[in-house]
């Protein structure tokens, strides 16, 4: 994120840091980075998609450390790309990034590391479980950010490095400096602080001689950031003598002392003109305006969405979005990729460790996305009889991988059926359709029967529900190994919630409790075999993608149907890869929960309603 190579040249150098106490004060998270940080800094394993449970342990022990320094903690979250699609190049080529790093993993190799696909929903179910204040911003988020840093004084807490740039009253201190695990005590009555860095901004620019704050924006835009690339400006770079090459950040030293000489930046600006072709000046003039608005903090009323739940957004209304879509889209109750489809019709699908030589993960859950693009783009309604249809259906850009490259292709939405509402609700009216059509479309998309899933806990009806669609839907065929590791891990998340967050007014059975320690000691035991079995991953990876989208379209109708808790419970890739391999090896695993008469019951009684 951000400005290419600016981190490592501010680390480099300590005079760029003060150090700061952190307590007894507001703090502004960027939450995008938050969840990166800490889902990377919890768990190693990249490769079986994600331990959510260890996850969100860490979520709730990084804000048990600021509540116990009386830090008031405010996260705001990136939301959708935004009408203007400015970051599209910056995003596909993280996406091939991911891709590469997603290759290198499957083949056992490879260093990189990926965020496991339901990190984002996990981190916002852990935030709301917690009661942290959070927002989901329309688009990118660190001009709000700053903006409410500003208004509240206090600091900024993030990974990016757009905030050395940004004029921050509080200032800015990076993750990588936020000692949150290591709290100390203050002498007084002043009580523990989280030991933290804070940018010196003053010293930054006095190392570049007379550099002014307000210089700062164009020194992102000239040296190239998420929004704008340093195109059609090497003739100024060459006559200015500021190197491509040479040491170690040249460039980057060499733009912020050019800049040290001019008072404004306006004056800087022309200059920089009188180095681009005549035909391009205004093009470049325009991107530069642009790239430097970007770090001008924003004015919008984020600070009264906490105080009243309103999210009043001007990009927002100006692209038409229905108020209660801006608004459950806020409070991070709607993925990204409704807005992105909404504005954009086009979406990232984001790679998982899988199966190169295979379809990607995310070919299974194509008819629930279809539904969900239908709903949001207000498809015509399914005609009564073939050929009877007279509106052309929605198209949607899909980016995901084709093989080992990352590619775009074009799919038609889907018309909601012929009796939903007669197609009298389009999505401003969605929510005024009766609830019982909205479960209705959910499971008719998903194809399963309500009566089905009524023999299992009401929160794990959507997983349940999914799996039936899984089931049907994977490319290759699931095999019964796969199935009941998948559902013997969905009782052992089961199982944890009964014993350690048991309900008040129905105690843990002690047959449950004998059954949780039993499991405990068995996941002490020393995996026989960690080989990693790559058609069973690229399973998993497709349930995961059909239970992302499953919860998706669930979300956009409104949950008629209660969201299972992924931020511990639902999925751990650790516990259901090995489960899978030992079902082979010994079959007996299968009774890992047999002491237990309730556990039992449950894994019979959804292993008999996916084989049925």
């Amino acid at each position: 994120m951000g400005i290419p190579g600016l981190s490592g040249f501010v680390q480099e150098r300590g005079a760029f840091f003060t150090e700061l106490r952190v307590q007894d004060t507001k703090l502004v998270i960027d939450g995008s980075s938050l969840c990166y940080q800490l889902s990377f800094a919890c768990s190693s394993e990249s490769r079986r998609g994600g331990d959510y449970g260890s996850f969100a342990a860490a979520v709730r022990a990084f804000f048990a450390s600021l509540r116990a320094c009386r830090v008031a903690p405010f996260v705001l979250l990136d939301g959708a790309r935004g009408a203007a699609d400015r970051k599209l190049r910056t995003l596909r080529a993280r996406a091939a990034e991911r891709l590469e790093a997603a290759r290198g993993l499957a083949r056992g190799g490879g260093r990189g590391r990926l965020l496991p696909l339901l990190s984002r929903a996990a981190f916002l179910q852990a935030l709301a479980a917690l009661g942290v204040p959070f927002a989901q911003c329309f688009a990118e988020a660190d001009r709000e950010i700053a903006g409410l840093a500003n208004r509240w004084g206090c600091p900024v807490l993030s990974l990016d490095s757009d905030f050395y740039v940004f004029e921050v009253a509080g200032g800015y201190c990076p993750l990588s400096h936020f000692q949150w695990q290591g709290l100390r005590g203050a002498e007084g009555a002043r009580g523990c602080y989280v030991p933290a860095r804070r940018f010196a901004a003053a010293s930054f620019r006095a190392h570049f001689g007379a550099l002014g704050a307000r210089q700062l924006p164009l020194f992102a835009a000239l040296h190239g950031n998420d929004h704008i690339a340093p195109d059609g400006l090497e003739a100024f770079f060459r006559e200015a003598g500021l190197p491509g090459k040479g040491g170690k950040h040249a460039r980057l030293q060499g733009i912020l002392r050019w800049l040290a000489q001019f008072a404004e930046p306006a004056e800087a600006v022309e200059s920089v003109l009188q180095h681009v072709r005549k035909e391009r000046r205004e093009e470049i003039r325009e991107l530069l305006r642009a790239a430097m608005e970007d770090y001008v903090p924003s004015d919008a009323s984020i600070e009264e969405f906490f105080r009243n739940g309103r999210y009043e957004c001007e990009d927002a209304r100006k692209a038409g979005v229905p108020p209660w879509v801006a608004d459950a889209f806020a409070r991070g109750e709607l993925a990204p990729l409704v807005i992105d489809v909404f504005l954009l019709r086009s979406t990232f699908l984001h790679v998982q460790v899988e199966n190169m030589r295979r379809p990607s993960a995310h070919s299974a859950a194509l008819p629930i996305r279809q539904v969900i693009y239908g709903l949001v783009l207000g498809a015509p309604a399914e005609a009564a009889s073939p050929g009877e249809q007279s509106k052309e259906l929605p198209v949607v850009c899909e980016f995901d991988r084709v093989h080992c490259t990352l590619k775009k292709t074009f799919v038609h939405a889907a018309s909601p059926p012929a009796d939903f509402c007669d197609g009298r609700f389009p999505l401003e009216r969605l929510m005024e359709v009766p609830m019982s059509q909205r479960l209705n479309l959910l499971l008719e998309t998903l194809r399963v029967k309500m009566r089905f899933l009524e023999s299992v806990p009401s929160h794990l009806q959507l997983p349940l529900a999914v799996t039936c669609y899984w089931l049907r839907h994977s490319e290759p065929k699931v095999k019964l190994h796969q199935l009941k590791a998948l559902l013997l891990m969905i009782v052992s998340g089961e199982l944890d919630r009964i014993t350690n967050d048991p309900d008040p007014k129905v105690p843990c059975a002690e047959d449950d409790r004998i059954a949780y320690n039993m499991f405990l000691e068995w996941q002490k035991k020393q995996w026989q075999s960690k080989e990693f079995d790559l058609d069973a991953a690229h399973g998993f990876c497709q349930w995961q993608c059909c239970l992302q989208m499953g919860l998706c379209l669930n979300q956009l109708l409104g949950t008629p149907l209660p969201e299972p808790d992924l931020s511990s419970r639902l999925y751990s890739g650790t516990l259901v890869h090995r489960l899978h391999q030992e079902l082979k090896s010994a079959p007996s695993v299968e009774n890992l929960f047999g002491s237990s008469p309730q556990m039992t019951q449950l894994y019979q009684a959804m292993l008999n309603t996916v084989e049925s």
